[in-house]
């Protein structure tokens, strides 16, 4: 299945926003089964890069929030991703902080089985290699955010690392790379005119349509409180599709969808798929 094939058979698609957070450990394989079995059409991970070059699944530029680095490696204090190598980030568990924080209460509220919970702890960070992988094997989308990694030593090759493994898997058609550095973006168009783009931002820009040509890009992801009244269908109209993050409640899809969104990222896929189902 293919990004542009989902977008003509579905009229508003389901993404899940880092896989199915809310069930799941973030940026896991775990959270993208959830979110597979949940019925999204698409999920959404985040890459960064380690301190050896390797393209690593995880939002944030620490390993602080989502593993136990802190415990594993005291003295490396900040724990930031680009100096650990990946053969030190493999001993780290990015599974046991969602089961003691239960992040979105789906945990204490039984929304998530207890097998599932137990089997948590001990989760790794998968590469992007294994995350396009698994996107692969289950004839699935995935929109790759390319994080920001400005004043890191990975600034200046994430990019081309990230165009080259999506070409060199045979995935242009099942991936959407997406970035709120739009120079990043642009040197993708560079690299691979056929790849697809997402513009990322998180506050209203003048002209989208503008930006969008420019950049040869597929879809604009603004977060809500960025989406101006009317651009969704203009864009639409101009060939372009809205994808908007994120929402969880009904009433938030609901007013997307009427808005003429496309898309709409969510921590809740499960909650999604069910508005959409009965959604006339």
């Amino acid at each position: 299945m293919s990004v542009e094939e989902i977008l003509r058979k579905h009229e508003v698609l389901n993404i899940a926003h880092r896989g199915a957070r809310s069930l799941a450990p973030e940026n896991t394989l775990a959270a993208a089964a959830r979110a597979l079995a949940a019925g999204s059409h698409m999920w959404e991970l985040d890459v960064g890069m380690t301190r050896d070059g390797e393209l690593l699944v995880i939002h944030d530029s620490t390993l602080q929030r989502t593993s136990n680095a802190r415990t594993q490696f005291p003295r490396r204090r900040p724990w930031n991703l680009h100096d650990f190598t990946l053969d030190e980030i493999r001993c780290l568990d990015f599974g046991s902080w969602f089961v003691h924080e239960d992040p979105f209460g789906e945990i204490e509220r039984g929304g998530i089985p207890q097998a599932d919970v137990e089997g948590f702890p001990g989760l790794h960070a998968p590469t992007l290699a294994e995350a396009l992988d698994f996107t692969r094997g289950n004839r699935w989308c995935v929109n790759v955010e390319i994080k920001d990694l400005a004043g890191t030593p990975g600034h200046g090759i994430v990019v081309k690392e990230v165009v080259t493994l999506v070409g060199s898997m045979n995935m242009r058609g099942s991936v959407l790379v997406s970035s709120f550095n739009h120079d990043y973006l642009e040197e993708a168009r560079r690299l691979d005119p056929e790849l697809h783009l997402g513009v990322l931002t998180s506050r209203r820009l003048r002209d989208p349509l503008r930006l969008l040509r420019r950049l040869g890009a597929l879809s604009y992801h603004p977060r809500i409180s960025a989406l101006a009244p009317g651009d969704a269908r203009l864009l639409q109209d101009e060939g372009f599709h809205t994808l908007a993050w994120v929402a969880n409640e009904a009433e938030a899809f609901l007013s997307l969808r009427q808005e003429g969104v496309r898309g709409i990222f969510t921590d809740f896929p499960q909650r999604l798929a069910a508005f959409l189902n009965e959604a006339p």
